[in-house]
């Protein structure tokens, strides 16, 4: 190793993924954090051997060079002597001199994917991502600075912008909320000539902080905790949706504290309604009203005089690609943007001056604390003869009356509900008959939906009328659709008082019929748990059976964890608040409400996440009613999805608490891989849980974890579920955990989890894979049986 003075830095070789022995020339920290890498040398040609070689050749260069001779990396500087020296400072910097002292070349001029205290980051230099935690050559994520108007920091998803810090003001870069402009935050902007440089100084210098642009896309600022040893996150970004680049479209802003995140300026409208409905704002909005100006100069439209005017909007994130213009004051500033046609909007910021923007305004985020004011570019005839207090009284008094005449035609519908529904279901009772086996009146029929207060009834539901669904739904349109499962179509449908809900119709050639209806109606009209989906109503007209559930704006789990773009939205925190969720909503489904119900199709789909991704269990046409003191029963039609069916089930038709405990523990990898366990399926594996298997046996268990949410992840926490999802999908029922069991696990670290045991299926698999590498050796061997696994 080449040792900094103070042995802060080491330089050397290195192998960040020991199994397949390829090594590095890089630049790590002595103390504390391991596989901290600082700059790499050779990050996109590696050694494949022990024999490689890093040196000064005779004309003044560094160089890497393999076992063979053949040149990896070099300085590339024309030193002209062979009297140069390198050296390694504590600010973790290699530089090199020749003969006279002077300064040839260092690696913080070319920089990989870290920025150093004290390093010089000058505006044309680009950090370029690892392609994965164990592969140094340059992924698919860059970091730069942006210069137009005022320099800031741009994330890049290749050609793509994928964040931006906002523009830098002399104390703070504007887009981050963090950044206040009273402290030190210790970057400065340096002149050089003319180039410019940022620098950064910590407060404390034994503290060891870097900037780091992760494998993932994250920009993170990051600080050594030596109690903890390990990187704790300073700032992390983008650090969510409203921080993805111009995420809401042009001339919109996104908002965290608004429902839908998307808001129209003030004088736009969506130039989609049914898009932007559908929570697809890629296509932004447009004027309400066209400005008075036209062309590139101050011609009026009409001739009319009327000039065009500007509306503030205070706390925003400025819109990107701006240009700047050195004035005396905010007025001269409004009066060139006024006299410009092209000019859209502009805004005057202390520290940059007069800012101005031509043609679209993207990637703008409201703020609730910080950020400045834009003067946004309207039409006359969007300010002429408008009182805004009369304005917000009578918006306020419709809204208000609007409201109040919902909820008399709410009450009185669910008042005449409670006489007609009863009836309804009832007629279907009597009407439909039952299918053998698999709705038994011994173990789900009527008398044990009457226990406690008739649970399921249906006495608490609203009854509408099959025109009224079609109204709220557009006449079932597509637009409205939002997805076909075995029951039939589901629509997004909004009630005249304008509550959504989600409209799952019977289909006539499902698979899943009237049983299932009834089933639905019968298990979840009275269920009350905030991690399962409410049944707000029911349609039965005709042939026509339609359920109506409370809307989830973000539809369903996996739309976000098998989306290769959506799934870095599920940090790990979000990903292990959601496991606790559906734990806890099967708890009370098994344990905790009056009848013991037996789900019988947990997966990824039946999992909807509300607007705060909190989850919600959905789907119950194929569960079962558990009666009196039943813990196991048996069903001559099995239902459900392969993959997540327990194999007492697939196999025998033996369903109970465990049998949802298994389909939990697959979904429990999948939440942890962010892959579906299909995807697993080849040669190798027979599964998702055959793969845990391997990594668990391997000692390699984290290899599991999505690599999305590989920075943030907690190790302890993620381990630890892994454990728990491979105990959950144990072949013998009696080796699973009830789910009050996996509650507790979950919740209380101090319990010591039980081994999980080999599955049966993978460990079959192996032992015919050892008996035909036996058969192909020239001599003999005999097998040898593990009788104990356990993972290392």
């Amino acid at each position: 190793m080449l040792i900094s003075p103070k042995r802060k830095f080491n330089l050397g070789f290195f192998s960040p993924n020991v199994s397949n022995n390829q090594r590095f020339v890089g630049i790590w920290y002595v103390d504390g954090p391991k596989n901290s890498f600082v700059w790499v040398a050779n990050r996109d040609k590696p050694i494949f051997d022990k024999n490689g070689v890093f040196t000064i050749e005779k004309n003044g260069n560094l160089v890497v060079k393999n076992g063979r001779g053949d040149l990896m990396w070099t300085s590339n500087v024309a030193a002209m002597n062979n009297n140069c020296t390198a050296h390694l400072s504590d600010y973790g910097n290699l530089m090199m001199f020749n003969g006279n002292n002077r300064e040839l070349w260092q690696s913080f001029h070319h920089p990989t994917d870290t920025f150093l205290p004290e390093m010089r980051f000058y505006l044309d230099e680009v950090l370029r991502s690892w392609t994965s935690e164990s592969d140094p050559s340059p992924g698919r994520y860059s970091l730069g600075v942006n210069t137009r108007g005022s320099p800031q920091i741009v994330i890049f998803d290749g050609e793509k912008r994928r964040w931006r810090s906002g523009y830098w003001d002399g104390r703070i870069f504007t887009g981050v909320t963090d950044m206040k402009p009273e402290y030190l935050h210790g970057f400065k902007l340096y002149n050089e000539g003319d180039k410019l440089y940022f620098t950064y100084t910590v407060s404390d210098p034994s503290d060891l902080v870097r900037f780091h642009i992760s494998p993932t896309g994250y920009e993170l600022e990051q600080r050594w905790d030596k109690d903890n040893e390990n990187w704790s996150i300073i700032q992390s970004h983008p650090s969510g949706d409203c921080d993805l680049y111009n995420l809401c479209g042009n001339f919109a802003k996104c908002d965290i504290t608004y429902l839908k995140k998307c808001i129209c300026l003030v004088g736009f409208v969506p130039k989609d309604l049914g898009q932007w409905n559908a929570r697809n704002w890629s296509e932004g909005c447009v004027r309400r009203k066209e400005v008075e100006c036209r062309g590139n100069n101050s011609v009026l439209k009409s001739g009319s005089g009327k000039k065009d005017g500007f509306f503030e909007i205070e706390k925003i994130k400025l819109p990107d690609f701006a240009d700047t213009a050195y004035l005396q004051n905010i007025d001269e500033c409004r009066s060139m943007c006024l006299e410009n046609c092209s000019c859209t909007a502009y805004a005057f910021v202390s520290g940059i001056n007069c800012m101005m923007w031509s043609g679209d305004l993207v990637d703008m985020q409201q703020f609730q604390e910080g950020g400045n004011t834009l003067y946004v570019r309207l039409a006359d005839s969007e300010f002429a003869g408008s009182n805004k207090t009369v304005k917000i009284v009578v918006i306020s008094v419709m809204v208000a009356g609007a409201f109040l005449v919902c909820m008399v035609v709410f009450l009185l519908c669910k008042y005449k509900a409670k006489t007609r529904v009863s009836n309804k279901i009832n007629q279907m009772e009597t009407s439909v008959p039952t299918r053998s086996g698999e709705f038994s009146m011994n173990t789900s029929g009527a008398g044990d939906l009457s226990i406690e207060g008739h649970q399921g009834s249906g006495s608490e539901l609203i009854f509408f009328s099959f025109s009224g669904v079609a109204a709220a739904t557009d006449n079932f349109s597509n637009e409205n659709k939002l997805g076909q499962g075995g029951f039939g179509p589901v629509y997004k449908g909004k009630l005249l008082c304008g509550v959504e809900i989600a409209v799952k119709r019977l289909s006539r050639k499902s698979g899943q019929g009237v049983e299932e209806f009834k089933n639905e109606i019968k298990l979840i009209a009275k269920l009350q748990h905030r991690n399962l989906v409410r049944l707000m109503g029911c349609c039965i007209e005709g042939e026509e059976k339609m359920l109506f559930y409370e809307y989830m704006a973000n539809r369903s789990l996996d739309s976000f964890l098998f989306d290769p773009v959506k799934q870095a939205q599920l940090d790990w925190r979000k990903r292990f608040n959601i496991i606790e969720g559906i734990a806890r909503g099967l708890l009370y489904l098994h344990r905790d409400s009056r009848l013991r119900i037996i789900h019988r199709d947990l997966k990824a789909s039946n999992i909807l996440l509300d607007e705060e991704m909190n989850p919600k269990i959905s789907d119950f046409g194929m569960a079962r009613i558990f009666g009196g003191n039943e813990n196991e029963a048996n069903t001559n039609r099995v239902v459900g999805t392969y993959g997540y069916m327990a194999p007492e089930y697939a196999m025998e038709g033996l369903f109970s608490g465990k049998s949802d405990v298994y389909s939990f523990g697959v979904l429990l990898l999948e939440i942890i891989c962010g892959r579906r366990n299909t995807s697993y399926r080849s040669n190798e594996h027979s599964g998702i849980i055959g793969y845990a298997w391997q990594k668990w046996d391997e000692g390699t268990p984290m290899d599991l974890v999505d690599r999305s949410i590989w920075d943030e992840c907690q190790y302890d926490e993620a381990l630890r579920c892994i454990q728990l999802a491979l105990i959950c999908v144990q072949d013998m029922a009696v080796h699973r955990p009830s789910i009050s069991s996996i509650v507790l696990m979950l919740e209380t670290d101090n319990i010591r989890l039980p081994l999980p045991r080999q599955p049966t299926y993978t460990s079959m698999r192996k032992h015919e894979d050892a008996e035909t590498w036996n058969e192909k050796q020239d001599f003999s061997a005999n097998n040898v049986t593990i009788s104990v696994i356990v993972g290392r």
